[in-house]
C-alpha cells in the first residue's frame, strides 16, 4: 500500500506531456505588457534632487555656523541667573516632612487649647509661653537658613528638633498646671 511519492510524481509528469500551441508565450507577454507596461526608471539623481540636496546642505551649514561661531568677544557676557525657590516650611521640601511638621504643629496647638488658664496659674503659663515664643523665633531663623542655604540634613534635623522641643515644652506646661491645680485643690481641702 505504501508507495514512494517520487515515483508517483515521475509517472504523473510523463502522463501529462502537454504541449502549448505555437506563439502562446508571445501572445501572453503581449497581453501582459498591455496591462502592466514597463516604465523606465530614471537612473541616479535628477537635476531637482541634486538642487534640493545642495539647498539643504547650505542651510545646515549656515545653521551650524551660527550655532558654533567662534567669535566670543562680540557676544555679551552671560549673566549668572539664580533661581529662587520659595521654601517656606518643611512641607515645601518633601511631603514626608510636611506630615511631620503638621503632626507636631497640630499636637502643640491641641495641647495648648486644652490648657485651662486661671488667674492663679497665669504666671506659670506666661513663663512657658515666653519660652515657646523663643523657640518660634529660633524656628523662623532656621527657616530663613533653609531658604538661604537650601535643604540639608543639619537644618532639617534642627527644625524637627525645634518642633519636638516645643511639643515637649507644652506637655511639661500641662503637667505643671495639673500639679499646680492638684496642689491648689489640696490646699483648699486642708
Amino acid at each position: 500500500m505504501a508507495q514512494d511519492l517520487r515515483n508517483l510524481f515521475d509517472e504523473d509528469t510523463k502522463a501529462q506531456h502537454v504541449t502549448m500551441s505555437n506563439g502562446h508565450e508571445a501572445r501572453f507577454l503581449d497581453k501582459l505588457n498591455k496591462e502592466l507596461p514597463i516604465e523606465k526608471k530614471s537612473s541616479g539623481f535628477s537635476f531637482l534632487n541634486i538642487a534640493a540636496s545642495v539647498v539643504v546642505l547650505i542651510g545646515l551649514s549656515f545653521g551650524a555656523y551660527q550655532f558654533f561661531k567662534g567669535d566670543v568677544s562680540t557676544e555679551e557676557p552671560i549673566e549668572k541667573q539664580v533661581v529662587e525657590t520659595d521654601l517656606k516650611t518643611l512641607g515645601d521640601v518633601s511631603p514626608d516632612l510636611k506630615k511631620v511638621e503638621d503632626y507636631y504643629l497640630a499636637s502643640i496647638n491641641l495641647e495648648l487649647s486644652k490648657v485651662e488658664l486661671t488667674p492663679q496659674n497665669k504666671e506659670l503659663f506666661d513663663g512657658y509661653v515666653l519660652r515657646l515664643q523663643e523657640l518660634n523665633k529660633e524656628y523662623d531663623k532656621l527657616l530663613v537658613e533653609l531658604n538661604d542655604n537650601g535643604p540639608n540634613s543639619v537644618t532639617l534635623d534642627a527644625l524637627i528638633e525645634n518642633l519636638k522641643l516645643r511639643l515637649n515644652l507644652v506637655m511639661r506646661l500641662k503637667e505643671k498646671l495639673e500639679e499646680f491645680n492638684n496642689d491648689a485643690f489640696n490646699e483648699v481641702i486642708s
